[in-house]
């Protein structure tokens, strides 16, 4: 005969399973991958120039958000030699600059940034540039992004903490709202909910202590710097942070007011004792239905609004799919919570009308379709191609997540089953109660007028008072329909383990949320190569004028060969491969696409060979060069040749 401390190990054991999961997962979860890059510099990355730059500017690919000391510059000395505020160009929120002392000696010095992508992920990296010629410097260049500081991992789990709270805390309420009201007045249930409620809160308040040191790159220590929390205050990421600290409070308030009439409600004798609950259905009208709609809008619209679908494509659309996905999660983990304490933790007379399992069943499925529709999108946004889905980071956790997603399902299929076949049951027990006496099922009722004829959790049986010591403290095991009791055991496994799913399937997403989608991944790799690629074009353009040793070819370099200023330098190689100088060496270039040209280069004699500091080229594309060398008095040669322009990186 089953014994009361068996009921407890059951979700004992569930709640294991939970917590090794929760172990796996969260003890390999790294720091957030960059989410932005640099695609240009100036001075370039481990250049040489020949004189001492005013400033140091950084342009990204997508909008960035500057703190102080989000560019340092450091001699070969190791000695700070930038000056003023760091701050955006002109109109340009991608970028970042910052002036730099008078006066540099020569050597090689070490540039180093952090700032904040639009998705509010911080990024770091460092490089190098010579004045003069390179030398040896004591200042130290990171390998990687200081992306995993002191105060990243700490921040990574309180954002696991903010979004269990979340699941639990709209996922509770909507169970006892819509699946079960009587359940409201359950001790378990009222737990559940001040947990969810308390770690969302207490979750939120670090993060908002840790966003500055977090976006800095600072240790534990600048959390009480309260400079950094005003500064955070001011971003995106503290409006958000901020708000939801608001919607709490006013969350709290309400629940707690709910909570003081609901025992008010326990106190007084149910008019109607037959009902199923009817001393819950005053507390939970229509106008408290809206305003709890409202508040869970609000609370998971903090996290659209400045994670991932505030950055890229579509974002008008991509935040509404956002709020639509997280609360569809809350609603479909935090109600199977509830459900699984419900089962599980509920006293041994408590009845939990299977009713009120299809309920849920239903609401379930409609989550689980939101997040099916809108992850679709979700994916074909972050993750651009199929061949991604396997080549980045952030497509294989979506792999991994659509296999949670496959695998809950399945198990919520025998849940499902389960529960239509206990809610057939109920006419068989209702057929009880004749004009003859006879014994009944009475379920005893706990909190808020719990009543019904369908047991799920567990019920005793009496014809007019308490249960003989000998029933069973298990109702798993009482008397009922033909196979009842295996149903009932069946249908606590399969929701305990959707549970357990469930939580893979939150944590994923959350790993999700801080790694770079796969779409910004492979723009970023790209926008990466081509920074990379010779900051140079050459043209070599050969030449024959028709005389004796009258044959030769030109070398012209156009630096960095994009569109705006270049410098344009030519040098005369002569049959033998050796370099000479000519009497007179003119270029001008042609855009014959866009009619653009002829434009004169006017380059002019540096002794050996010829140069100009600027030219403007306006358009990206092919241009014809037109070169005329004349090596002597009479004899000139005039050769044409394309060379490709390619658009600027800004």
């Amino acid at each position: 005969m089953p014994t009361a401390p068996r009921r407890t190990r059951k979700p004992l054991t569930a709640l294991l399973l939970v917590g090794a999961v929760l172990t796996l997962l969260l003890g390999g979860a790294g720091p957030a991958s960059a989410h932005a890059i640099v695609t240009r510099s100036e001075p370039a990355d481990v250049s040489v120039v020949k004189t001492a730059p005013k400033q140091v500017t950084l342009t990204f690919n997508e909008t960035v958000s500057l703190a102080e000391g989000s560019l340092r510059v450091l001699s070969p000395k190791n000695l700070r030699v930038d000056l003023g505020t760091v701050q955006h160009e002109a109109g340009k929120t991608n970028t970042a600059h910052v002036k730099l002392a008078g006066k540099l000696a020569e050597g090689t010095y070490t540039v180093s940034w952090r700032v904040v992508s639009s998705d509010g992920h911080p990024i770091s990296g460092a490089f190098t540039f010579s004045i003069g010629q390179p030398s040896t410097t004591t200042a130290e260049v990171p390998v990687e992004s200081r992306a995993d500081t002191a105060t990243s991992r700490p921040y990574g789990f309180f954002r696991y903490v903010a979004y269990s709270g979340l699941a639990l805390l709209i996922g509770v309420v909507l169970f006892t709202l819509v699946c079960w009201p009587a359940g409201a007045g359950l001790r378990p249930l009222r737990r559940l909910l001040k947990t969810g409620w308390t770690a969302l809160f207490a979750s939120t308040v670090v993060l908002l202590l840790l966003r500055g040191p977090y976006e800095s790159g600072k240790g534990l220590g600048a959390v009480l710097d309260l400079s950094l929390l005003g500064r955070t205050l001011t971003g995106r990421s503290g409006w958000a942070l901020g708000a939801r600290l608001l919607l709490l409070v006013a969350a709290g308030i309400l629940l707690v007011r709910l909570a003081s009439r609901l025992r008010g409600e326990v106190a007084k004798p149910s008019p109607d004792p037959t009902a199923e609950h009817p001393a819950t259905e005053s507390q939970f009208g229509v106008g408290i239905r809206a305003v709890g709609v409202l508040m869970a809008v609000g609370l998971a619209l903090t996290w659209a609004a400045a994670e991932h679908a505030s950055a890229g494509l579509q974002v008008p659309l991509a935040i509404p799919v956002s709020l639509l996905h997280l609360l569809a999660m809350a609603v479909w983990l935090g109600g199977l919570v509830a459900l699984v304490v419900a089962l599980f933790r509920a006293p041994a007379d408590t009845v939990v009308p299977a009713t009120a399992v299809a309920r849920f069943s239903r609401l379930a499925f409609a989550a689980v379709a939101v997040l099916v529709t809108t992850g679709l999108y979700q994916s074909w946004r972050q993750v651009g191609s199929l061949e991604a889905l396997s080549t980045t980071e952030y497509g294989r956790l979506l792999l991994f997540k659509s296999i949670a997603v496959v695998l809950v399902l399945t198990v919520a299929a025998f849940s499902r089953q389960w529960t239509a076949q206990l809610v057939q049951e109920k006419p068989q027990k209702d057929d009880v109660l004749t004009d003859e006496p006879q014994p009944v099922r009475i379920a005893q009722p706990v909190g808020v007028g719990a009543s019904s004829t369908s047991d799920i959790s567990g019920a005793t049986d009496s014809t007019t008072g308490p249960p003989p010591p000998s029933a069973p403290s298990d109702p798993a095991d009482e008397p009922g329909p033909p196979d009842s009791g295996r149903r009932r055991r069946a249908l606590r496994r399969s929701v305990a383990v959707e549970a357990v799913l469930g939580v893979v399937v939150l944590v994923i997403t959350t790993m999700l949320t801080g790694t770079q989608p796969s779409r910004a991944a492979v723009q970023s790799a790209a926008a990466l190569a081509e920074a990379r690629e010779p900051t140079v074009q050459v043209a070599l353009v050969p030449f024959d004028v028709g005389i004796p040793n009258g044959n030769g070819k030109v070398q012209i370099t156009f630096a960095p060969g994009r569109v705006g200023d270049n410098t344009v330098e030519a040098v005369l190689y002569g049959a033998d491969g050796l370099p000479f100088a000519a009497p007179e060496l003119r270029l001008t270039l042609t855009q014959r696409s866009q009619g653009v040209g002829p434009l004169d280069a006017k380059l002019a004699d540096r002794g050996g060979y010829w140069a100009t500091d600027r030219l403007r080229l306006p358009l990206p594309g092919t241009w014809t060069l037109r070169v005329t060398v004349r090596v002597t008095d009479v004899d000139q040669v005039t050769v044409t040749k394309d060379v490709t322009i390619k658009p600027s990186p800004v």
